[in-house]
């Protein structure tokens, strides 16, 4: 069975989604759409992500540590895996991605377009080759922000997210 519950970031509703043990999908969401039967803050592990997505969002966490279950292909696990791997408040190009797994950009990019985890494992932190930022689900100003938020954190320690993002 899923469950889900929403959390309001800064940078809009989060629906997250729990097999009741493992979180399996944290998603932009149009809160309208985001309720469902299994709607329940208390199935685990809504209440430590929440905790944790707090202390991101309050520049006091770089790195999650919580339950998850990719779901995907091997090759889209391996992607998602190497996400993982990217520091905080720092950024890896498709093409650099791609090579620590042993891919190309194209495929690493359609891998990460279908991460169902955002945030927390942060392809928000790829960018194009060029330097750009390029494809994300959020939308890039979400992606923006999400990035200078993390090099503030990074240059200047923490403190809480700058406001909304308009999207």
């Amino acid at each position: 069975m899923k469950y889900y519950s929403i959390y309001d970031s800064p940078v809009g509703p989060l629906q997250m989604v729990s097999n009741g043990s493992s979180l399996i999908g944290v998603h932009f969401s149009n809160r309208m759409y985001a309720t469902s039967p299994a709607d329940d803050p208390t199935v685990s592990p809504f209440s430590e992500a929440v905790e944790q997505l707090e202390k991101y969002f309050a520049g006091s966490l770089q790195k999650f540590d919580l339950p998850l279950l990719l779901n995907g292909t091997d090759f889209q696990v391996r992607a998602w895996q190497e996400l993982e791997n990217i520091p905080y408040g720092e950024t890896i190009s498709y093409k650099m991605q791609a090579e620590k797994i042993g891919s190309v950009p194209r495929a690493v990019g359609l891998a990460n377009g279908q991460n169902p985890i955002c945030i927390i494992v942060p392809c928000h932190r790829v960018i194009g080759a060029d330097g750009r930022l390029v494809g994300y689900g959020g939308g890039l100003n979400r992606k923006r922000a999400l990035l200078q938020f993390e090099a503030t954190v990074l240059d200047f320690g923490p403190q809480p997210f700058c406001g909304p993002v308009k999207v």
